[in-house]
C-alpha cells in the first residue's frame, strides 16, 4: 500500500500555475467549496489552496482551512483523477470539519475533471 504524503510535486506553488488554473474557467461548488481544475499532463493531481481575507477573516481560520484540505487531500489521493490541477477556494467562512472536506473534495474533483475535457481550438482572427 502506498504511503499516503503531500509531497512537493503534488503542490501548486507557481503563480503561474495559479493564473493557468483560473484562466481556464472551469470549477464546480458545493455549499462549502469551490474547486477550479484544469489539465496539467502529468500522472498526478495537484493542489493548490487560495484562502483570501475578504472571504475568511482571521488568519487563524484561514490557516486551519489550509490544514483541513490538505490532509483531506492527502487522506483522498486515491479518488482523485490524475492529470488534473485543483485550486480549493472556501464559499464562506463558515468551519469546516475534515468529514466535511472528506466527502466533498472527491467528488467535487471527479465533476471538474469530467468538464475539462477537450480545449477548443482558437480561431485566428
Amino acid at each position: 500500500m502506498a504511503r499516503a504524503t503531500f509531497r512537493r510535486d503534488e503542490r501548486l506553488t507557481d503563480a503561474r500555475d495559479f493564473q493557468h488554473v483560473f484562466e481556464r474557467r472551469r470549477s464546480v461548488s458545493d455549499d462549502k467549496l469551490i474547486v477550479y481544475g484544469v489539465e496539467n499532463g502529468r500522472a498526478i493531481c495537484r493542489l493548490g489552496l487560495s484562502v483570501g481575507r475578504k472571504k475568511v477573516r482571521r488568519a487563524h481560520d484561514r490557516n486551519r482551512f489550509k490544514r483541513v484540505v490538505r490532509e483531506a487531500f492527502r487522506l483522498s489521493k486515491a479518488e482523485l483523477p490524475a492529470g488534473v490541477d485543483l485550486v480549493v477556494v472556501p464559499k464562506s467562512s463558515a468551519r469546516l470539519s475534515l468529514a466535511d472536506v472528506r466527502l466533498a473534495l472527491p467528488s467535487l474533483a471527479q465533476a471538474v475533471a469530467r468538464r475539462l475535457g477537450p480545449r477548443p481550438a482558437k480561431v485566428a482572427p
